[in-house]
């Protein structure tokens, strides 16, 4: 009977033990000798973290983003061609059909005009469209170009991947959320001298700062990959009507140039022929004049 009642208290304090280790697994809680020991130790927990995951390539995975489908930030580049009077007017057209699409679609980034000229005027619109009506409103700005009678010469469409950077990013930051953890739970237990804690309070500040930016960076990468890049040029130019007078044209244009140089020309060719020719001259005067003296002499 004694031993039957023995058997029964050995088994009771085997499931103690184990429902006290449960607990402790489940709660990551742990006691340290010392603030420094645990700060040593929360921090080659990081190290190992990160070299696990560097070593074996099995990142952790956002629940928000299929692995198998990349996340690309598409930035879309236009340019067209008009005379220096129709610039203003086209990019105003385009401004103002960004703000047809709502906030929600399309935004106004920036829109500049620069030049005096009439040969020399440029212009630049930037705008923040929705990467799922990107395509469609690129179609728009063509349409209103082409109504402006403005010259299409350059369409461009690049696209950056950013799937790795946020998954590393991700892995990071759950390191040293973990981290930071740790390092709150020395600071409750108060364990170690006044600098000890005083280091484990930085140490948290430190990390704090580092979950702050990866948040950061990966909610500015979010809205690179749900708003797309779109940036207008705009420059100076007569667009081409008729392949039959375009050679015309450039040689007209061109006509003033060249008699520009045989102009240039005639008056470098002037200034070395006249003091060139005005030497002769003299030397001939000269020789006359000698050679004069010499028959009267004779």
């Amino acid at each position: 009977m004694r031993k039957n009642w023995m058997m029964i208290a050995a088994g009771a304090s085997a499931l103690a033990l184990s429902a006290c280790g449960d607990s402790s697994d489940s709660s990551f809680e742990r006691s340290y000798d010392s603030a420094a020991d645990a700060v040593a130790e929360t921090s080659e927990l990081a190290a190992e973290i990160a070299d696990s995951a560097g070593e074996s390539g099995n990142l952790p995975k956002l629940e928000s983003m299929p692995v198998n489908l990349p996340q690309l930030a598409y930035i879309y580049d236009f340019a067209w061609q008009m005379p220096a009077t129709d610039i203003g007017k086209l990019q105003r057209r385009h401004a103002s059909l960004c703000e047809q699409q709502g906030p929600q679609s399309c935004q106004i980034l920036g829109m500049r005009k620069s030049g005096e000229d009439a040969k020399n005027v440029t212009g630049q619109l930037e705008l923040a469209v929705a990467s799922r009506q990107a395509r469609a409103f690129g179609a728009l700005l063509e349409d209103e170009a082409e109504d402006a009678g403005a010259e299409q010469i350059s369409a461009e469409i690049n696209s950056e991947e950013l799937s790795k950077q946020i998954v590393d990013t991700e892995a990071r930051l759950e390191a040293r959320t973990e981290l930071r953890d740790r390092l709150k739970q020395v600071l409750r237990a108060r364990v170690g001298s006044v600098e000890e804690l005083v280091e484990a309070e930085r140490s948290v500040a430190s990390v704090n700062e580092e979950i702050d930016a990866a948040r950061s960076w990966l909610k500015e990468m979010d809205g690179r990959i749900a708003y797309s890049r779109i940036n207008i040029r705009y420059e100076t130019g007569n667009p081409v009507t008729s392949d039959f007078l375009s050679p015309v044209k450039t040689a007209v244009g061109s006509l003033g140039s060249i008699l520009g140089y045989l102009a240039a020309i005639l008056i470098i060719l002037g200034a070395i022929a006249l003091p060139l020719g005005g030497g002769v001259w003299a030397a001939r005067g000269l020789s006359r004049r000698f050679g004069s003296k010499e028959e009267v002499a004779s």
